[in-house]
Formats: C-alpha cells, structure tokens, sequence
C-alpha cells in the first residue's frame, strides 16, 4: 500500500515552535491545511503524547506524529513539517526533533500499513539530515518518492 499523497500545502519547512505541543500543532495545522483531518485531529495527537510518552520520537531527531482513526480524520493523509531550532519531546535518546511527520489514517488496519511504508523511507540513515536541511516543498515530495502533483 502506498503512502497518502503528500500535497505541498501539507509540507512546512521551517517552523517556529517553542516547545513539542507547538510542534505537534504546527503538524496538525499542516493536516488541516491539506483536508486530511480537522483541528480535533491536532489536539487527540497531543492528548496522546500527554498520555503515553514520547515514544512518538522513533528516531534521532524525528517524530511520527498521530493517533487512532476517528471522526476528525477526513482523508488519508502525511504532512512533513521542519522545525527551525530542534524541540525537545522528552525521548532518552531521540530527542531533540527537528522533523515531524504527522499521519492520519481512515482505517485502524491502514494505520500499520501506512507505518511499514514510512519505516521504508527512513531505513536510509540519509534521510532525516535531508528532510531536516530541506529548503522547498518539492524537495520533501522527492524524498518520500512523490512528484508534484496538480492540486
């Protein structure tokens, strides 16, 4: 199963976040932004880091933000957002993020899918100083094997 397409209005380069919620919102909003999910998707993945840690952070410098399907998630959807200065989320060895990844899923059984096909990408060691050193959007797209798409 492939990834979502990752539109470029669900790609943030650069963000500004004092510390993880901000961070988890900014990737929320990017999900928003692209029709995937409603705010309420935002908060539920900072409702899940609240309650069951940081093990969101499952690589040096990168965190898959998410959360269990439910009615605010509208599409299938990943967003890629870089943060400007690297947050803190509290991991004993992953920490500090500099990208966060946000997936939204319509199906519980996707969500394992869609988490398998991510583990792909990062297999290459590579790809997390490449994504956190992007400058475009398109840039982004290519590492995640996606062309630009019409929107």
């Amino acid at each position: 199963m492939p990834l979502p397409h990752l539109p470029l209005d669900a790609i943030t380069i650069g963000a500004h976040a004092d510390d993880w919620p901000a961070a988890i919102t900014a990737a929320g909003d990017a999900l928003v932004r692209s029709g995937a999910a409603t705010s309420n998707y935002t908060d539920r993945m900072i409702e899940v880091i609240r309650e069951f840690g940081a093990y969101i952070v499952i690589a040096p410098g990168l965190a898959l933000a998410h959360a269990r399907p439910g009615a605010d998630v509208l599409a299938d959807g990943l967003c890629v957002v870089t943060l400007a200065e690297p947050v803190a989320f509290g991991h004993p060895h992953n920490d500090p993020v500099s990208v966060i990844v946000g997936l939204a899923v319509t199906g519980a059984d996707d969500h394992l899918q869609f988490v398998a096909e991510l583990a792909n990408v990062f297999n290459d060691p590579k790809v997390i100083p490449a994504l956190a050193g992007a400058t475009t959007a398109e840039f982004v797209q290519s590492v995640f094997g996606q062309t630009v798409a019409p929107e």
